[in-house]
């Protein structure tokens, strides 16, 4: 990793902390978030995962009012470093715990890759 990536994934770091914390006291069932990235395509290839404990509880969110509201701090928080999207929903992805467990064994390793 060239030192510019790394000096870009600490600011990714910083700012998904930040947005993790507002989710874990917003948002029934959000458990965690993690990025994915090529930083040889960024910031084509970034994906931010959020990660819910239950189906049930991702479909609660997934048709609730406030559905995009986890795209919307993504996107908001990451143009306050120069990084852009004209989609977010193809940056913002979902999953569940339960989703990997049955498929993965809990692999997350594995489920991301």
């Amino acid at each position: 990793m060239r030192k510019s990536d790394k000096k870009i994934d600490n600011q990714l770091r910083i700012i998904l902390t930040g947005i993790c914390e507002t989710a874990l006291t917003d948002i029934k069932g959000f458990q965690w978030l993690t990025h994915t990235v090529n930083y040889s395509n960024f910031p084509k290839s970034l994906k931010v995962v959020c990660v819910f404990d239950t189906n049930e509880n991702l479909d609660s969110y997934l048709t609730s009012v406030n559905n995009n509201l986890l795209q919307s701090l993504v996107k908001s928080e990451l143009s306050e470093i120069g990084i852009n999207f004209k989609n977010i929903v193809n940056h913002v992805l979902f999953d569940t715990e339960e989703n990997c467990d049955n498929q993965h064994n809990g692999n997350w390793a594995s489920r991301l890759s």
